[in-house]
Formats: C-alpha cells, sequence, structure tokens
C-alpha cells in the first residue's frame, strides 16, 4: 500500500484545520474514492489547498500541469487565477479524463482550464511559454524528460512543482531498485546539482520540491 512520508493522523489534523475545499472538490474527490483503482494519486484537500496557495502567492496567470488524473489539482489552481489566467493540464489515461471533463465542466472555473489528451511529452513540445507555475505529477519515469522540457518555457520568476519527491520514504531504501524509485532518486539528484536552479523538496503529503531559476 502506498503511504506517505506524514503520519496520516497528523495529516488528517492539518486538513481539519484548514480551509475545507468547495462543494465541487468535495463531488470529485467522493467520486474518485469510489470509482478509481489508484485514488490515491489525487493530491486531496491539504496538497490541494497548497497549490492554491502556491498560485495565489506567485500571482501566477499560466499554469501548466503534467498528470491531470481527475481534475482535482487543476480546479484548485484555478480557482487561485486571475479571470483572464488558464491551466493547461495534460494526460495520457481517457478514463480520468471522462471524470475530470465533467466535473472541470460543472464547476466555476470551467473557462480557466484547457485539457490536452496524450503523451505529455508531445504535448509539451506544441506549447509556447511563458509559463509562471508548473505542477508535475505524472508517471515517474518521465520526470526528468518532464523537467527538462519544461524548465525552457519557465517565466523568469516562475515556479515547477514536483509531486511524490519522497515516494513513500522509499528514496532512502538502498534496496528499492524499481524502475519508480531509481528515477525519482535520480532526478532528486539531478535537480539538486543543476546550477541553472534552486530548489527545496518539503515533506508535503508524499514529498514535493519547488524549483525557481537560480
Amino acid at each position: 500500500m502506498h503511504t506517505y512520508v506524514v503520519d496520516e493522523e497528523l495529516e488528517a489534523y492539518a486538513a481539519s484545520h484548514s480551509t475545507p475545499p468547495p462543494p465541487w472538490l468535495e463531488a470529485l474527490a467522493a467520486e474518485t474514492e469510489r470509482d478509481m483503482p489508484l485514488a490515491r494519486m489525487m493530491v486531496g484537500p491539504l496538497e490541494g489547498r497548497f497549490l492554491e496557495f502556491l498560485v495565489f502567492a506567485t500571482g501566477a496567470r499560466r499554469v501548466l500541469e503534467i498528470g491531470t488524473f481527475t481534475g482535482y489539482s487543476s480546479l484548485s489552481m484555478a480557482a487561485a487565477l486571475p479571470e483572464d489566467g488558464v491551466v493547461v493540464t495534460c494526460d495520457l489515461d481517457p478514463v480520468a479524463l471522462a471524470v475530470a471533463r465533467r466535473h472541470i465542466s460543472a464547476s466555476p472555473y470551467a473557462d480557466r482550464i484547457e485539457i490536452r489528451e496524450g503523451p505529455a511529452l508531445d504535448t509539451l513540445a506544441g506549447l509556447e511559454g511563458p509559463f509562471d507555475l508548473v505542477f508535475v505529477d505524472a508517471d515517474k519515469t518521465n520526470y526528468l524528460a518532464y523537467y527538462e522540457a519544461v524548465l525552457p518555457k519557465l517565466a523568469p520568476r516562475g515556479l515547477i512543482v514536483v509531486d511524490n519527491t519522497l515516494w513513500s520514504g522509499r528514496v532512502l531504501d538502498g534496496s528499492a531498485d524499481d524502475e519508480d524509485t531509481v528515477a525519482i532518486r535520480s532526478f532528486n539528484d539531478h535537480v539538486r546539482d543543476d546550477l541553472r536552479v534552486v530548489c527545496v523538496q518539503l515533506t508535503v503529503r508524499d514529498g514535493v520540491t519547488l524549483i525557481r531559476r537560480a
């Protein structure tokens, strides 16, 4: 079972002392948890608020998301955008995207979210920057490729936010040599050593790394 780096009771306490999600996110979360086999991929209320705050604090107008899943993070970030802001979000899974489209259409932010279906690297190749905030939460083996693809498209004061970078603590397990764990370790080391950027790794949920230009 996938676990997170913060004690679940402590995370639940933090969530209970944060502003609760609006009804459209509660409905999306309920359907995701009920019907999606990989429901724990959803960022959930605590990280959703965190993403919303990052968009608000940075004043982002153009947001790029790699990994839509059922749309919880897209809607969370869209809530903090100005009226002319946009979240461009991409995913490959038609089942998850069908859920995302339905809930995004029923929300107040349908006009601020653009969904691109297909392989993310193909989508990224056709997008022009700059983006003020990029959220990466997709297949782990391509994290490094996504990073290199979006860094040139990042605004001068933009922010890259990467999810799952502590990977349930498996990054510390020297015997863990599965493809995803190896890829995340490699990504973490690469970003830390990249002189083009400054980064900080946070113990939010499953690990969130924030990256900006140096």
